[in-house]
């Protein structure tokens, strides 16, 4: 866990060297993404059934229910859940023995 957490926060130092402080408003969330994140509920729920459940799931689950969140409170709970899963993911294939990538890979354009 701590080299996944030391990943992302260099990622961040790195982010804010290129992009300096971000401050979007409103957020982009709502309502709207509703039916994006009961779909994506959906077919989380249809994979875990079938035995083909994937990290591409579950991620996406949490990022659908984010977008979809309007209340400031349950939008940050959301967007925890998707920060956890990322680095659960990080952590899954730091297992598998893959090396972290050079400093020098960084692509530095997300935001």
């Amino acid at each position: 866990m701590e080299r996944v957490l030391a990943d992302i926060a260099a990622e961040r130092e790195a982010q804010h060297a290129v992009h300096g402080v971000q401050q979007h408003l409103p957020d982009g969330t709502g309502p709207r993404w509703a039916g994006l994140a009961d779909s994506a509920r959906r077919e989380c729920d249809r994979a875990a059934a079938a035995g083909r459940l994937t990290w591409r799931h579950i991620l996406f689950e949490e990022v659908a229910e984010a977008l979809a969140e309007s209340d400031p409170i349950r939008l940050r709970r959301e967007l925890v859940q998707v920060a956890a899963v990322g680095a659960q993911w990080l952590q899954a294939i730091d297992n598998r023995g893959v090396p972290a990538a050079a400093e020098g890979n960084r692509r530095g354009r997300h935001r």
